[in-house]
């Protein structure tokens, strides 16, 4: 056995080693995720590792060496050299020289996903009326742990900073598509929810307070639509209505987006809202005809 051989297998045999940040959200967080209950005797670490060295990729860092890699994930190494070339040899990961970077067979991870959540394909038509309609971006997208994904959007030419798209994660509790899912939970899982998330504020506008935001997602769940002002970005407004399936659950959000300039609040609860929620109604018609 080589003097690496030894170190990834005594890394590989420290249950909670090489876990730089827990979990983490958000896109190419990268760090190893640690479960929030005891692992059950089943949970692979090699995996769960091995996903962290694919998300420690992202738009900020398309291309990594490999002593990059074990620095964001929190991996030795050795162990990060094992799962980057592990990753080269599947086809998910490429090589040049030093450098590290994913390839488009990491989309099939994804495409299975959305090929096989029927909400995907439903929502297309709606997101695209209902942008034509308002001329302004519209999305659609669920609860994963502390944040929502985006599976669905239609974009506007606007001139804005942030920059959305399939399987884009922002902090449930600073949107507005987060908060009408939010809103949904039941009252224990949202308790649960609440006391483990970081709410950090992005914008000084955001809501940091938890009994704050408990006020407002009460508010949420008794008028049936979110709105949320500046709170994610300077600047950007957006709105959502919960889209439900055939058993009246919320399963996911609908939500259009703007700029403050373009549209007062009082234009917004009265202008967009009743475009928002009809089309977040449709879409749930919609839905409420497939079984699986």
């Amino acid at each position: 056995m080589t003097a690496e051989d030894g170190e990834h297998a005594a890394d590989e045999a420290r249950p909670g080693s090489g876990s730089a940040a827990g979990s983490g959200s958000g896109s190419g967080s990268g760090s190893v995720p640690t479960p929030e209950r005891p692992p059950s005797p089943d949970f692979v670490q090699s995996l769960a590792r091995g996903l962290a060295v694919i998300t420690a990729f992202d738009a900020d860092h398309p291309r990594q060496t490999l002593s990059e890699v074990a620095r964001t994930t929190g991996l030795t190494r050795a162990t990060a050299r094992r799962f980057l070339h592990t990753l080269v040899e599947l086809g998910y990961v490429d090589t040049a020289g030093s450098a590290f970077w994913l390839t488009p067979r990491v989309l099939d991870l994804g495409y299975s996903y959305l090929s096989a959540m029927p909400l995907t394909d439903l929502a297309q038509p709606h997101l695209e009326r209902l942008s034509a309609r308002l001329d302004e971006s519209s999305s659609i997208a669920v609860l994963d742990g502390h944040d929502i994904v985006y599976v669905g959007r239609v974009q506007v030419r606007r001139i804005m900073n942030i920059g959305i798209t399939i399987g884009t994660r922002f902090p449930a509790f600073a949107t507005s598509m987060g908060r009408v899912l939010l809103a949904a939970l039941p009252a224990e899982e949202l308790d649960a929810h609440l006391a483990a998330t970081d709410l950090r504020v992005r914008t000084p506008h955001g809501i940091a307070d938890p009994d704050g935001l408990r006020a407002e997602l009460a508010a949420v769940a008794d008028r049936g639509w979110a709105l949320v002002d500046q709170e994610l970005e300077p600047g950007l407004r957006s709105l959502a209505a919960p889209v439900r399936d055939r058993h009246g659950r919320v399963v996911a959000a609908l939500n259009v987006s703007t700029h403050a300039a373009r549209y007062s609040i009082d234009q917004l609860r009265h202008e967009l809202v009743p475009v928002v929620v009809d089309a977040a109604r449709a879409l749930s018609a919609d839905l409420s005809t497939v079984t699986r």
